[in-house]
């Protein structure tokens, strides 16, 4: 008798039928199986019939997924893989326009299957597909179909995408430039590209010589918001997969269209909300735009380049320009190196007869003399107030213009992430970049002028200089983490931001820091903690039955495929299934698949994950590996693989599944969460307390007095 884990109970469903409910030895082989149940129907022929799920995705059952079927599945009778694909590969090929169309429609739905994917492929099915395409006779539904069994089978990664041949590659181009072509076309065929892109730089550049920039920004103006997202998808790719040079020309170019102008009206401000989708592209085009800085940041200044010098040069003749007028056979060259080493100091160069060495360390190298630059260039007036008003001050109390712009420059680039490659998963961009051409360099005009205003509310020397930069910093950082939608706008709130608003911040944290850590609140905090800790667990575990959408992320390509996954009210069972773009919460009915919480044995988070495993190392992998988490089930080769969108939702569904698992809940989150309920609570409880220092220790008890007599007896008062 086999053991339990290896029999399951299933039904099995054939049209026309009586559904069968069998005992399934998952230790017998599928072919047997198939021939007892095709005997129970006297059905001749076995070999010429396959099982498949009755619901979901209906993925054919083979040896290698047969242990994925759980206790309760319904399964379908149908015809085999290799039979389906023969009939649908003769279908395609048919001169009857309705039984082509209707065999391209059921191609596109099993091409979803790995299984028929393969008999398919197997019988050069995908060269049909290509005639289809290269002669350009279908259109309409029948040409979507094909599309989309195209990619659908292309998935499957059996194919290398270097095989398409010129002809099938410019028509799907001249899908996308042409006008009078169905939408849903359009998306299947930029979609196409943006796959093509990323596999070969020969295949870059035939997307790129054929399908133009302009057609590209025709597309991301389009009211269709699908098609929208399918150019923003061709163009993010093209990006990633262009050269440093390629690079920047495609970002002049998209600046000097004013697509920024256009995302931030019509993308940002749209009435409808930003897909998750879309805002991971409009992350990654500001962290390509932003890392085209990175090349200056990492360049020392060469004290023999002639052009550095210059604009060097420039910085101090912008400041003194009247003290420079001088007839040059006024002073003595001695006389002059003097006069321009008292005006670099003035600048604030720490080796004012020799500035480009300030300039040697790198990061953030030339990129701050160009921030320094821009800065003259573009408002001279400020730029002229900020080293004259500091030129008159009192040699200990000036703020530095060059040291504090080099330091600055440094802090925006930690800040903004400038050479650091571009996440997988994350979603967050500043809506304000998009607002504003040169955007890094007028953000440094901001805070430059936001460091001479701290400097003067600090009333700082020389020596303050770590302490001002460490207050700049915060104030950039909390403005940023507003998410302000201008640069206006952050002006404003930074500005507001002074340095007496920040030490009321680091003082409220402070005051609340050593409250809690008297004694008496500290025991208190012991006594409050189990009952929070079972308020955060009651709260991971709705947020697992409200459910989150998943997405699907292959080594090669963001996926777009969506799955979503919930826990039942009676937190009994997970429920999980593929959804369509743009579904919020399905009813838990929609999910077909479930694993039991009595099932599952352990969660796996990051590097332990098997689906983490098969991905390449690098740095372009390592958000993937904080979002990753796995949930062991049945035996321990079997599971269920999830990225999380956010670390967010990473932190509130490993919580969630240890609290099912009966473990502690591990994440950063808990702790943070733990901390502003206990704050809150112990605000309540102290409130009557305030402005009282509490002890230490508890007062001492007092001794019991000499006697009792101070007692009223009430039994004689009651006489």
């Amino acid at each position: 008798m086999p053991p339990p884990k290896d029999v399951v109970k299933i039904a099995i469903q054939m049209v026309g039928a009586i559904p069968q409910l069998i005992e399934l030895q998952q230790t017998k082989p599928l072919a047997s199986v198939l021939k007892d149940v095709c005997d129970a129907w006297s059905l001749p022929n076995a070999e010429r019939y396959a099982l498949q799920y009755a619901d979901g995705r209906q993925t054919y059952i083979t040896e290698s997924n047969r242990r994925d079927i759980k206790n309760g599945s319904i399964l379908r009778l149908t015809t085999s893989p290799d039979q389906e694909a023969e009939q649908l590969y003769m279908g395609i090929q048919s001169k009857n326009v309705d039984v082509k169309t209707d065999s391209l429609k059921k191609l596109a739905s099993l091409s979803q299957d790995i299984t028929f994917a393969q008999e398919f492929i197997s019988r050069n099915g995908l060269k049909q597909i290509y005639s289809i395409v290269e002669e350009g006779n279908d259109t309409g539904e029948m040409l979507a179909h094909t599309l989309k069994a195209f990619t659908e089978l292309m998935e499957h990664d059996f194919v290398s995408w270097e095989n398409l041949s010129t002809v099938f590659i410019k028509k799907i181009v001249s899908y996308v430039n042409m006008n009078a072509v169905d939408a849903s076309i359009q998306q299947l065929s930029l979609s196409i590209l943006e796959n093509m892109v990323p596999t070969s730089h020969l295949l870059f550049e035939v997307v790129k010589k054929e399908v133009t920039l302009d057609r590209l920004l025709t597309h991301l103006q389009a009211t269709n918001a699908q098609l929208q997202l399918k150019a923003m998808a061709l163009l993010i790719a093209l990006l990633l997969s262009a050269t440093d040079t390629e690079r920047r020309d495609m970002i002049d170019y998209l600046r000097e269209k004013n697509i920024r102008q256009f995302i931030h009206k019509n993308i940002i401000h749209s009435s409808e909300p930003l897909g998750d989708e879309m805002a991971h592209y409009l992350y990654v085009l500001q962290s390509v735009s932003l890392n085209l800085c990175e090349h200056r940041m990492k360049m020392s200044m060469d004290p023999y380049s002639q052009e550095q010098r210059d604009l060097l040069q420039s910085l101090r003749q912008t400041a003194f320009e009247s003290e420079s007028e001088a007839p040059a056979g006024t002073f003595s060259t001695e006389r002059r190196r003097s006069l321009c080493a008292k005006e670099f100091r003035k600048l604030g160069f720490m080796n004012n007869s020799n500035p480009a060495e300030d300039l040697r360390r790198a990061p953030p190298g030339l990129l701050a003399l160009d921030n320094m630059v821009y800065f003259s260039r573009n408002t001279p007036n400020a730029y002229s107030r900020f080293v004259l008003e500091n030129s008159s001050r009192e040699d200990k109390h000036e703020c530095p213009f060059a040291r504090s712009s080099i330091q600055l420059t440094l802090i925006l680039c930690e800040i903004l992430h400038i050479g650091e490659p571009c996440s997988e998963t994350a979603q967050a961009f500043y809506p304000m970049f998009f607002g504003q051409d040169h955007f890094f360099e007028e953000l440094f005009c901001i805070c430059i002028q936001l460091v001479n205003k701290t400097w003067k509310e600090m009333r700082a020397t020389q020596e303050d200089f770590d302490k001002v930069m460490q207050v700049v910093r915060e104030q950039i950082t909390r403005t940023l983490n507003l998410k302000p939608t201008s640069l206006e706008l952050f002006k404003t709130r930074v500005n507001a931001l002074n340095y007496s608003e920040i030490l009321k911040l680091r003082q409220t944290e402070r005051l609340h820091q050593e409250e809690t850590l008297a004694v008496p609140v500290l025991e208190l905090r012991e006594k409050l903690k189990p009952e929070l800790l079972e308020l955060i667990r009651q709260q991971r575990l709705l947020h697992l039955c409200e459910g989150t959408l998943f997405r699907k992320i292959s080594s090669r390509r963001r996926q777009d495929k969506l799955w979503y996954c919930r826990l039942s009210p009676n937190h009994k069972v997970l429920h999980y299934g593929d959804v369509e773009e743009g579904v919020q919460s399905p009813p838990i009915e929609s999910l077909p698949e479930k694993i039991p919480v009595a099932d599952m044995k352990m969660l796996l988070v990051g590097k332990e994950c098997p689906h983490t495993k098969e991905k390449s190392s690098g740095k372009q992998n390592k958000d993937v590996l904080e979002l990753a988490f796995s949930i062991v089930h049945d035996v321990e080769e079997y599971c269920l693989n999830f990225i999380a969108p956010t670390r967010y939702e990473f932190c509130l569904w490993t919580d969630g599944l240890n609290v099912l698992l009966g473990k502690e809940m591990t994440s950063e989150r808990t702790q943070t969460d733990l901390d502003v309920l206990l704050s809150m609570e112990l605000k309540l409880r102290l409130l009557d307390l305030e402005n009282i220092s509490i002890p230490d220790d508890p007062p001492p008890i007092p001794k019991p007095p000499s006697n009792l007599n101070f007692c009223y007896d009430f039994s004689q008062a009651e006489q």
